[in-house]
């Protein structure tokens, strides 16, 4: 039998890791320029979301006052929209769509389609340049079968990350295994490791798809689920045999002793190891390029823990216009937001030289709903941190045109972060405001 715990930990895809202080040796010439995205599943309290005010001129809402010491380092986005997920019901045309802005397909198997989404054409243009290309995190696990309610396959609800229409890239779950990768990418030490992660992975495919032959109809299409994520592991992990390029070398050098614990102790420390493994992989220069899920499409991860809140954050975001979901789920908002500052702050106490790992950084904090009550692609929840190598103008709640396409946004930082395109899905060109030139 197949253990997909065996697999998991064969092939180091796992999540987590705590946080090193360590200082950059040596005086850089120019910092390179990094790029995160944030995803929260849900969407928003719609009445403790948007600053009062417009431009410099602003005050952060209820639930964006975690951000109150990083304001001039923000910039809250309004009225942006992803046109392409507009015709499907629930979240996960909403949900996969959020940094592809296409229109994925409608099956319940494994024919899944989407677009490539835009932190996998910055890692296709500049990922030679670092160990590894980019990092997928999640702290969820992946969800199979088809979600009855809307006919869609639920593997569109545990990516966000898509190197091509059909290929979504299997996200790190684990704190230890991924800063072990890290380390391992950075140093070249471990190699032998890393070429046994690949045959376990030859093996583990070459049993599934015996397997496969045995199964029954329903069985096959989730084992066809299984075997279109287990393609993008298998890059992944050939592209680490290879280890460091010989003519890079780490801005911080990581410490094989400071792996953090296999097992976090709760939901909370499992998201702050997450963003630590960001904030090292990126002082370090290991990748220039995140994605993190704090939670699947549908997430109902219950926040009972959190004071005041009594239940699941897909619960509570179908509020019905109840006074105490609404309640509930703003606090679950800014709990989110609150981790969001806490990965802004831990890059700004990073010194580069004269600035920071914040100032070379632009970190997105997203959602693909606005109102979870409604499930409306309009007016996404929008928050741009960092300094973006000294492009990102920020300090500034930006009020677009209604329905201004989310794609103008990617357009706009794919040109910071020096990966610049003519055009990103549906964009019709940058945002204005948001970018000096």
């Amino acid at each position: 039998m197949i253990s997909r715990r065996t697999v998991l930990r064969g092939t180091g895809v796992a999540l987590g890791l705590p946080w090193l202080e360590a200082m950059a040796s040596t005086a850089a010439p120019k910092p390179p320029v990094r790029m995160a995205m944030l995803y929260m599943p849900n969407g928003v309290n719609p009445h403790a979301w948007t600053p009062e005010g417009k431009g410099k001129d602003f005050q952060l809402s209820q639930t964006l006052s975690p951000l109150a010491d990083l304001k001039n380092q923000i910039v809250v986005l309004k009225n942006l929209w992803n046109e392409g997920s507009k015709g499907g019901d629930g979240h996960y045309v909403k949900e996969a769509a959020i940094l592809t802005c296409a229109t994925i397909k409608k099956t319940p198997g494994a024919d899944i389609a989407n677009g490539v989404s835009v932190d996998q054409v910055a890692a296709q243009r500049v990922g030679q340049q670092t160990p590894l290309p980019s990092l997928e995190l999640g702290v969820t696990p992946v969800a199979i079968g088809v979600d009855a309610v809307v006919g869609y396959t639920r593997i569109y609800g545990s990516h966000i990350a898509w190197s091509s229409p059909t290929t979504p890239l299997a996200r790190e779950l684990n704190p230890k295994a991924v800063y072990e990768r890290l380390y391992r990418a950075s140093t070249g030490v471990g190699a032998d490791t890393a070429q046994m992660d690949k045959l376990l992975l030859d093996r583990v495919q070459d049993d599934a798809r015996r397997l496969r032959t045995k199964l029954g109809a329903a069985d096959k299409h989730r084992m066809d689920e299984y075997l279109s994520v287990m393609r993008s592991l298998e890059q992944r992990v050939e592209r680490n045999v290879g280890g460091a390029r010989k003519d890079w070398k780490a801005r911080v050098a990581l410490d094989a002793k400071a792996a953090p614990p296999e097992r976090p102790a709760d939901h909370a420390e499992h998201v702050k190891l997450m963003l630590d493994m960001i904030a090292v992989a990126f002082q370090s220069d290991t990748t220039r390029v995140a994605t993190f899920m704090f939670g699947n499409a549908v997430s109902n991860v219950s926040f009972r823990w959190l004071e005041g809140v009594s239940a699941g954050h897909h619960d509570v975001s179908h509020h019905g216009k109840d006074p105490d979901k609404l309640r509930q789920y703003q606090l679950i908002n800014q709990w989110h937001v609150a981790q969001y500052a806490y990965l802004l702050k831990k890059l700004k106490g990073m010194s580069e030289g004269e600035s920071n790992v914040l100032d070379n950084s632009m970190v997105l904090f997203a959602s693909a709903l606005h109102d979870g009550d409604r499930h409306a692609p309009h007016n996404l929840p929008l928050v741009l941190g960092g300094g973006g190598g000294g492009r990102l103008i920020g300090g500034q709640h930006l009020e677009y045109a209604e329905d201004t396409q989310l794609a103008n946004l990617y357009v706009s930082m794919l040109d910071a972060f020096g990966a610049p395109v003519e055009r990103f899905a549906d964009s019709t060109g940058p945002l204005p405001g948001l970018m000096r030139t």
